[in-house]
């Protein structure tokens, strides 16, 4: 059957852009040719929807029939939401939920979720069995969402009261500053971004980084924390301001980096300059992405198991739904250091 990327995908829209036009969701205008391209694809494609499934008139206090539709909301602005880890966690999300007979039949992010009339149709009008949340939203607003949704199943969210999955991102960031103590260096840099907290102190992947130079004695430089935002155009900017300001002698001689797209931002920013990686500077990224085995040097990072977390998310939630799990489980699936010549010497 196709799926909501399948659609976005030909028409060359966004997923959550063909979602609100299946669902009837007028909470963000899609202009009429946009709309029309979309219906019809998803028609050629053979896309169909699950009538909703209402409660009987009168009858509130009735169990909902049982839909298949599950719906996702992900932590972070649409515009960024294909970036190569979401992309692939969502893919795996929807296969995952399709070999199980369920659909997935919307998925927003956390700017739309602050519309009110986003947060009314999740919890009053979408009629789903579950919902997956990826890398949780607002406080506030989960709780609202908690009372009204049957089943939650989160990945990497930190709520012990319900399914969630994930890998270990202290651990995994923690062996990857490892090595590179190993390869000698003590001046080491960090480039990621705030957590939900909004405190990039208590940032899972920061924390990673943070107890790796402690065990070793060594005390984290403040003024080599980069707070990017998340955003490539940051980690790009941040480094060459860096490497442009601050002397030679002064610099970090490695860089742990959140992610890998900011990774080889800030590699960019460093060869521009005509320093070598890694001879002058070594880093080491985050997710494992395709491109990062082409690089100029190929990109040391951790493998992140993307896709297979997306699918662990839909089988949780299946689980759940259908009764053959009761307890609220934490699965964590292993991640693997992929140690490639950006951070290592010859």
């Amino acid at each position: 059957m196709a799926t909501l990327k399948d659609i976005a995908e030909k028409v060359g829209v966004s997923i959550s852009t063909v979602s609100r036009v299946l669902n009837n969701d007028d909470s963000k205008i899609v202009n009429a040719v946009t709309k029309k391209k979309i219906l019809i694809t998803a028609e050629e494609l053979g896309y169909r929807t699950r009538g909703w499934s209402r409660r009987p008139i009168g009858d509130e206090g009735a169990k909902p029939a049982v839909t298949k539709r599950a719906g996702c909301i992900i932590s972070l602005p649409q515009e960024n939401y294909s970036y190569p880890y979401f992309s692939l966690v969502l893919k795996g999300i929807e296969k995952g939920l399709a070999d199980r007979g369920y659909e997935l039949s919307f998925i927003h992010t956390r700017d739309e979720l602050r519309d009110p009339s986003v947060q009314q149709q999740i919890i009053q009008d979408s009629r789903i069995d579950g919902l997956i949340i990826i890398e949780g939203i607002d406080p506030p607003i989960y709780e609202a969402i908690k009372k009204h949704i049957p089943v939650i199943v989160g990945v990497d969210v930190n709520d012990p009261t319900i399914p969630t999955v994930s890998y270990d991102r202290v651990s995994a960031s923690q062996a990857a500053v490892r090595h590179l103590i190993e390869q000698g260096h003590r001046k080491i840099g960090f480039i990621g971004g705030l957590g939900l907290s909004g405190d990039i102190y208590r940032e899972k992947r920061f924390r990673g980084y943070r107890y790796a130079l402690l065990e070793a004695d060594i005390e984290p430089e403040p003024k080599w924390i980069l707070n990017a935002e998340w955003q490539i155009e940051n980690s790009f900017e941040l480094m060459s301001r860096l490497v442009n300001e601050v002397p030679r002698e002064e610099l970090p001689t490695a860089f742990f980096v959140a992610s890998d797209v900011m990774a080889i931002a800030a590699m960019r920013a460093v060869t521009e300059v005509g320093l070598r990686v890694p001879d002058d500077i070594a880093f080491f990224g985050v997710d494992n992405i395709d491109i990062s085995q082409y690089t100029s040097p190929p990109l040391s990072t951790i493998h992140v198991p993307k896709y297979e977390i997306g699918q662990t998310a839909a089988y949780l939630l299946s689980e759940y739904l259908e009764g053959r799990l009761y307890f609220p489980i934490r699965a964590l699936l292993p991640y693997e250091l992929k140690i490639r010549r950006s951070s290592t010497k010859d």
